[in-house]
């Protein structure tokens, strides 16, 4: 159930994005008075799952969910029709309008996926604000959930001063920085101390993910009860969702991650627990088995309760309407400069980043396996943006590619032939499929290796 949640918010968000995208061109097309003849979203090979004609246009949808199209007369796309090319021009036809308004056909696509990151990333800071721990409000440090983390020299309770010469303003940012920086100063007991982030330091995250798909560092949480399993040896001891325990014999536990040590010392023996119970304090009997675990599911607080409880202070920002939209393009930048940056480090090939890169399962997999809205149209936002940057690169087959070509057109007066056209677009569609076929079989790849336990 939890991956069909996942790959229902992929296909929605991808439909949202395709559609809206091709409907950027289309829109540029029919004001030009171009004849747009099909509008599709997915692909459409040897047959279609749904299609209607209305007009000169013929509306679908592909059974392929790779990207969507619209198919403009007297254009060289990827439905290669080269037979419409050798007919007389017509007036409705792409090649037959002046360049500056093909390009501008061209950029509808792109330019309707910037603004609606931009106006996606508005309506979430008008709807939920922005809320953010600041760094130096972790005052007993972080949570190293990541053994990959502990490999480079962290540790649960240290704390961030300065990651690549800079202090982070938030714990996310922090974390973020990890990635890009060769040092960082943390804080430990009162000491600090500097850390060699490693130059493959992105590829070995990528390595430790084929095991482990959470968080590398995690505020520290309390040790909340969600569930006892039938299975548990603790079942019937009188346990309940929702008990915080706080303290395990004479040892206070005021974070989750600090049951670990005191679980490990008293394998196989049962323990007085002190639990708070509906703002009273209970004792229990509890077994702990000889895995040093409770075997209890523990309930994660999300920013509200973890600062209702008391454990945090976070730094919170509400938006009028009209404050949002240009907070909405601030955020929206940022976002872009963060993938940009991630994209860059993709040809550092020291730094193991490629080994990265993912498809579509990648992606399916930064959706969470329960419906959040809120962290659905941020991925949107940020899919958006994303789609926007790599179709605008100059690569045939691209929109970037046509634009390339029609800038070219603009500044020397003279139009690239069709046949090189022709040739240029089955070039761009032969690096894009293997740069697919890559992409997903690096995903597949890691499937593997994790079916196998390798």
């Amino acid at each position: 159930m939890k991956i069909l949640i996942q790959v229902g918010q992929l296909l929605l968000s991808l439909s949202i994005l395709i559609i809206l995208h091709e409907l950027g061109h289309f829109i540029f097309a029919r004001l030009f008075k171009t004849r747009v003849e099909k509008f599709y979203l997915f692909f459409n090979p040897w047959f279609s799952l749904f299609k209607v004609k209305k007009g000169e246009t013929e509306y679908g949808i592909g059974w392929l969910p790779l990207g969507g199209y619209v198919k403009i007369s007297g254009m060289i796309d990827e439905s290669m029709d080269k037979e419409q090319l050798k007919q007389p021009p017509q007036p409705y036809e792409f090649r037959s309008k002046p360049a500056w308004k093909r390009l501008l056909i061209m950029l509808g696509g792109v330019l309707v996926n910037v603004l609606l990151g931009i106006a996606i990333y508005s309506m979430i800071l008008f709807k939920w604000g922005d809320k953010y721990l600041p760094n130096e409000n972790l005052n007993d440090g972080f949570w190293v959930t990541d053994s990959l983390m502990n490999e480079i020299g962290l540790r649960t309770g240290d704390k961030f001063v300065t990651i690549g010469g800079v202090t982070p303003v938030s714990f996310s940012d922090a974390v973020e920085e990890m990635l890009y920086s060769s040092e960082m100063v943390i804080n430990r007991n009162g000491t600090d101390t500097t850390i060699q982030i490693p130059e493959d330091f992105i590829g070995r995250i990528s390595d430790n993910r084929i095991h482990y798909k959470g968080p590398l560092l995690l505020e520290r949480q309390p040790f909340i009860i969600k569930s006892i399993p039938d299975s548990s040896q603790n079942s019937g001891s009188g346990l309940m969702p929702k008990d915080h325990i706080i303290r395990i014999n004479e040892h206070p536990v005021k974070y989750f991650d600090q049951f670990y040590p005191i679980a490990d010392s008293l394998r196989g023996q049962t323990v007085l627990a002190t639990v708070i119970r509906n703002k009273e304090q209970l004792q229990l009997k509890l077994l702990i088995n000889q895995d040093a675990k409770l075997m209890v599911e523990p309930l994660f607080l999300d920013y509200d309760d973890l600062e209702r409880f008391g454990y945090y202070q976070f730094a919170t920002f509400k938006y009028t309407f009209l404050e949002a939209i240009p907070a909405g393009l601030v955020k929206a930048m940022e976002m872009l400069r963060s993938y940009l940056r991630g994209l860059k480090r993709m040809f550092d090939f020291k730094s193991g980043a490629h080994k990265a890169i993912g498809g579509f399962g990648a992606i399916g997999s930064l959706f969470p396996p329960v419906w959040d809205w809120q962290i659905f149209w941020s991925l949107t936002a940020f899919l958006s943006l994303m789609l926007a940057f790599l179709n605008i690169l100059p690569i045939p087959a691209l929109d970037g590619g046509h634009v390339a070509f029609l800038l070219y057109e603009i500044v020397t007066g003279r139009k690239p032939g069709d046949k090189f056209l022709e040739y240029a677009q089955l070039t761009g569609m032969f690096l894009l499929l293997m740069l697919l076929l890559y992409a997903n079989g690096n995903d597949l790849y890691r499937w593997i290796l994790r079916l196998i336990g390798k």
